[in-house]
């Protein structure tokens, strides 16, 4: 497991602070926007977001394809589990809903209380990738596995969630190399010639040399942990790590908008909310 996700943030703020706050601030915000319905309270979440993203000073032009791909696909999910549920949740089930169009072939009626419901899951979903791009680009590649063991996991366990996250990059690189050599050889897998089937069949030349290079490549690691007598005794680790008092002030702070939102929530302040252009 060669690879590792581009450590975009390295020197910036957020990157100097324990792994275990990148780690802890995903978790209690997914906690927080849980206990949230509404949209204007969501969008508050989301300036704090942002406030916590842009301390890990990563470039913007260097993951603007993740950003583009994340918020197509949460827009498109957003917006279909918006149709299908009719915006009738919560509060929007017990009131007459307000139809804008009916789509013609299948009769379906688009409401403002459906775009209501998918902008509010958007935002939300917005908010947790704030929070959660800094662990993939703002931690050193070598502090994950350390950080969950430190934080209560297993050392199995903390190793094995490690590994997977490597080998997200680990296949991204293998495709590459793949394709390139396929092109050295004189066959371009990626031709956008021919319909998607002929695509998708194009691209078998370089789905199973990778599968095997990447099975091949695990059984590796497995050997290697293996010889090293991985899991026959409590593993020592190299990297120590200490809370400072700004690692518990951020943490204090996601904390804060944990018990924030479950006040709000308890206290029925924290229903859906209609998007009042769209009724007008």
């Amino acid at each position: 497991m060669r690879a590792a996700f581009r450590y975009l943030g390295r020197g910036s703020w957020l990157s100097g602070r324990d792994p275990r706050v990148l780690i802890l601030a995903p978790l209690l915000l997914v906690v927080a926007s849980s206990q949230l319905s509404d949209i204007r309270q969501l969008l508050v979440v989301v300036v704090l977001a942002y406030g916590y993203y842009s301390l890990a000073r990563i470039p913007w032009h260097s993951v603007r394809a993740q950003w583009l791909y994340l918020l197509a696909v949460i827009g498109f999910y957003s917006l279909l589990n918006g149709l299908i549920a009719g915006g009738r949740v919560g509060v929007f089930a017990e009131s007459e809903p307000h139809v804008l169009w009916t789509i013609p072939p299948f009769g379906w009626d688009i409401t403002a209380e459906a775009i209501s419901v998918a902008a509010t899951r958007f935002v939300r979903v917005i908010a947790l990738a704030l929070v959660g791009f800094p662990i993939a680009f703002a931690m050193a590649p070598g502090d994950f596995g350390v950080a969950l063991r430190r934080l209560g996991l297993p050392d199995r366990l903390a190793v094995m969630v490690d590994l997977t996250v490597r080998f997200i990059p680990t296949i991204s690189d293998e495709f590459s190399d793949t394709v390139d050599a396929q092109r050295v050889r004189g066959y371009d897998p990626t031709a956008r010639r021919g319909g998607p089937i002929t695509r998708i069949r194009r691209m078998a030349p370089v789905f199973v040399p990778m599968t095997v290079g990447s099975l091949a490549g695990a059984e590796d690691t497995i050997d290697a942990m293996d010889l090293r007598a991985f899991g026959t005794g409590r593993r020592v680790w190299y990297r120590a790590l200490h809370f400072e008092w700004m690692d518990w002030l951020v943490v204090g702070a996601f904390g804060t908008v944990v018990v924030t939102a479950m006040a709000l929530n308890w206290a029925g302040l924290s229903e859906h909310y209609l998007l009042p252009f769209l009724v007008r």
